[in-house]
């Protein structure tokens, strides 16, 4: 990432005094998920919640859906009346479609969306009539994704997936809550306040020390929602037009027959024109529709209809914080970040937010979380903000300058992270660097990496002989996944023998952590819904609550039976894989290969990958040493040592 325009800020953190809207009061033990955060609801709504969430934007309805798949008591809350009907964010890149994939909420959106595989690129100057540069792959096979497309679908569209999906498992979100001020208030009380709640969140400016930073830039711009009327060829490419006299127009299709333009008002490049655009005056949507025929002539251009008219000034900002000082409160989405919408990553690294922070407060709910664990939501998601507005600021600038060369070029220098893909954490407690063990002579593969997720992989699962992409094999339930790696099971019987005792015996830690998650999942279930009964999630916790463990072998499935293998992976049959269909992969690479690189015969690795998708850490061991599968248990105890914790018995009988 080249140098941007944002460096790191931190302020100190405070307690908000009693007069402020969310005030949080920790417990004389200064037990973390024991303090409480306040906010002021209507008299006739005070339910009590472990987490509220404020804001039911895609920020907001993410964590909340994530939080009530998890079983958590969560109440969604926001000042609108009613949902998105048109307008706001409409792109959905690569991560974002795994993501939802993930969370098998997929399929409406790729059916109804708009899948965008390429740019054109047009220009015109005073002396030559607008032309057709070029155009390019908008997702080149450099990176390496199930969908290398942007999926264009409505912000409303992905909202109501969420909240239908939160009402089958009994949650409402609460819209429409009295303005602050009013006699009629009575607070609502919860463990955790998260703040999704826009660009002028009033959780963030009620947080003492924090502050949005950043900065504003001279350039105006239109957005027209609508069905065109036009002779240009690339309305149904995304587009970029510029003309060197008038300025420039991004094109972006959408669904139902619409067409999205960015319309640069480059004449009003003033601080006359600005504060037009602070009171509205002269930049209505007559001006901005003449500004976009200018631009596009020769070709013309109407609309049939317009669906949604709105007008932006380009700026960039970063909150100094992304939580308060006593980690009970927590800020995501627009709350902590904000940027051009050009770029199309505003409602995914929203998204993104809430997805890494869900599991995280999950476990901090049923106690299970050590500090560590919840201060590394902002040091995570912080870095990517940061990358994004940098990113954004230079993004921006070169489609307001017209260099389809240099835009081209910038895009493929970032391709990585525009996707998601490449939004990357770096070495931390959650994200171990990966080392060979003295037992193993092998290095580890740059492939599968900690601190970024798994690249995508085919197998044939064992019970069913079903080809299946494995990393979304696994439905997302808050668990983490320990996928371990042997060529052959028999060669390797002792080590996998050795490993699951270990894992199963009383000075486990993670034996420990799986007992005390059975008891919390008992207290306080995943909520059922109508589809269980053909996904039968059940399978995937009959051995652990809060670990699937999976076996991927490319033994032939004749040569082996289920009951060959230990208890533990017997327990695991539903996620016991055969690493032998290469031909079906995006590289044409066998799981085991594209991964891990070299493992030889004698060799066992284990990934292990976190609930949201990202690696954690990864071990290799010789199979051939009697003390390699303790060894590896041990490992593991070590890992999740660093940020998780049994539940004291407090937080245990919640």
């Amino acid at each position: 990432m080249a140098p941007g325009i944002l460096q790191e800020v931190r302020s100190p953190g405070q307690h908000p005094s009693e007069e402020q809207i969310l005030r949080h009061s920790p417990s004389p033990n200064g037990d973390v998920s024991a303090s409480l955060s306040r906010l002021q609801l209507p008299k006739a709504s005070t339910p009590q919640c472990q987490v509220c969430v404020v804001g039911a934007g895609p920020a907001g309805l993410m964590l909340g859906c994530n939080l009530a798949r998890f079983g958590i008591d969560v109440q969604v809350i926001d000042e609108r009346d009613g949902k998105t009907t048109v307008g706001r964010a409409d792109g959905l890149q690569p991560k974002t479609i795994e993501t939802f994939r993930q969370m098998r909420l997929a399929d409406p959106l790729l059916q109804r969306g708009v899948k965008v595989f390429d740019i054109a690129f047009w220009r015109s100057t005073p002396t030559e009539k607008l032309h057709r540069l070029g155009r390019e792959v908008h997702y080149p096979p450099v990176i390496d994704v199930l969908d290398p497309c942007i999926l264009l679908a409505h912000q409303g569209m992905v909202e109501d997936l969420f909240m239908d999906d939160m009402r089958l498992r009994g949650k409402e979100v609460l819209l429409n809550y009295k303005a602050l001020g009013s006699d009629e208030i009575q607070p609502l009380l919860a463990e955790y306040l998260i703040g999704c709640d826009g660009a002028h969140s009033r959780v963030r400016k009620a947080i003492p020390g924090v502050e949005a930073v950043g900065v504003s830039q001279p350039a105006i711009w239109g957005v027209l929602d609508g069905e065109l009327i036009t002779d240009f060829p690339d309305i149904w490419s995304k587009t970029l037009v510029y003309s060197e006299v008038h300025g420039s127009i991004l094109i972006v299709p959408r669904e139902r027959n619409m067409t999205r333009l960015y319309i640069e008002l480059k004449s009003c490049q003033s601080p006359t024109a600005l504060a037009d655009l602070a009171r509205g005056d002269d930049l209505g949507q007559a001006f901005v529709m003449e500004q976009a025929r200018k631009i596009m002539a020769p070709f013309n251009i109407d609309w049939s209809c317009i669906e949604w008219f709105g007008r932006y000034q380009v700026g960039q900002r970063l909150a100094s914080r992304f939580s308060d000082e006593s980690a009970s409160v927590f800020l995501a989405g627009d709350a902590s970040h904000t940027h051009s919408p050009k770029s199309a990553q505003g409602m995914n690294t929203a998204m993104h937010d809430s997805w890494n922070l869900a599991w995280k407060l999950n476990l901090a709910a049923r106690g299970f979380a050590r500090p560590e664990l919840m201060a590394s939501y902002e040091e995570e998601r912080r870095k990517v903000a940061l990358d994004l507005v940098n990113f954004d600021y230079e993004h921006a600038n070169q489609i307001a300058n017209g260099d389809a060369v240099a835009l081209a070029k910038n895009f493929l220098f970032n391709v990585r992270f525009i996707s998601g893909i490449g939004a990357e954490y770096g070495p931390s407690i959650l994200t171990r660097p990966c080392a060979a063990h003295e037992e193993s002579a092998f290095p580890c593969s740059e492939a599968a990496r900690p601190g970024s997720i798994l690249p995508p992989a085919k197998v044939t699962r064992y019970i069913d002989a079903n080809p299946v992409d494995i990393q979304l094999d696994i439905p997302m339930m808050g668990q983490f996944r320990i996928y371990l790696f042997a060529w052959d099971v028999f060669q390797s019987a002792t080590f996998l023998e050795s490993f699951c005792n270990s894992v199963a015996s009383r000075n486990s830690f993670v034996n420990a952590l799986s007992a005390a998650a059975t008891a919390s999942y008992a207290r306080q279930p995943r909520p059922l819904v109508p589809e269980d009964v053909y996904t039968r999630p059940e399978r995937y916790v009959k051995a652990s609550e809060l670990f699937t463990f999976s076996l991927i072998t490319t033994m032939p499935k004749h040569e082996f039976e289920i009951s060959d293998l230990p208890p533990l992976l017997q327990e695991s049959r539903w996620t016991l894989y055969l690493d032998n269909v290469p031909e079906q992969d995006t590289r044409g690479m066998r799981c085991t290969e594209k991964w891990l690189g070299r493992l030889t015969p004698g060799e066992v690795a284990i990934v292990t990958v976190r609930p949201d998708g990202y690696v954690g850490s990864i071990g290799r061991w010789d199979a051939g040493l009697d003390e390699s599968g303790a060894n590896a248990a041990r490992w593991l105890d070590d890992y999740y040592g660093g940020f998780l914790k049994l539940p004291d018995a407090e937080e245990a009988s919640v």
